[in-house]
């Protein structure tokens, strides 16, 4: 039986899985709506590519290890195409204070993975993977950033709600 107090990398590797796969899919709804010549619509194409590759160096992790993906996954598929829509629609200063948002606490999740993993100085292929991914979702987050996101209509409330979002969604996908 495993130790409770044991790290539970399986539930790391889902999470963040899942963390990627729904990032493609913002950017793929922030792409389908704004286009491919579109205001940001270059530096989004680039950010989707990193986060495809992350997303697929975890499928990869998974199946190397046997995780179960997060039963959510159809879910996240919709619900971060969506929100990446949706935040396009609202103007491409609203699609990049989604990216900032969503970084920002991608980095904090990241940062408190790599604590943990460091604190028991175990898996160091997982906190290789984890540093590495966090270093871009911080170059994204900046980008954004610099992008104009601070100037989306009611930035620190659309800010806030999808943080909030994104620490609930964290909370299912480690879970469920």
């Amino acid at each position: 039986m495993k130790d409770p107090r044991a790290i539970d990398t399986d539930r790391m590797i889902r999470v963040d899985q899942a963390g990627e796969y729904g990032a493609t899919r913002i950017y793929a709804g922030q792409l389908a709506v704004m286009g491919d010549r579109g205001p940001h619509s270059a530096e989004i194409t680039a950010m989707a590519r990193e986060e495809a590759r992350h997303r697929e160096m975890f499928d990869a992790l998974m199946a190397r290890r046997g995780v179960r993906p997060t039963m959510l996954q159809p879910f996240w598929s919709t619900a971060g195409y969506a929100l990446g829509a949706a935040t396009a629609l609202i103007g491409p200063e609203a699609a990049m204070a989604c990216t900032a948002a969503v970084e920002t606490e991608i980095d904090r999740h990241y940062s408190n993975q790599l604590d943990q993993l460091e604190a028991e100085g175990c898996d160091p292929e997982l906190a290789g993977m984890i540093e590495e991914f966090r270093a871009d979702e911080r170059e994204h987050r900046d980008m954004a950033l610099a992008s104009g996101a601070e100037k989306a209509p009611a930035y620190l409330l659309l800010s806030g709600v999808i943080r909030a979002g994104c620490r609930v969604a964290i909370k299912l996908a480690e879970r469920i």
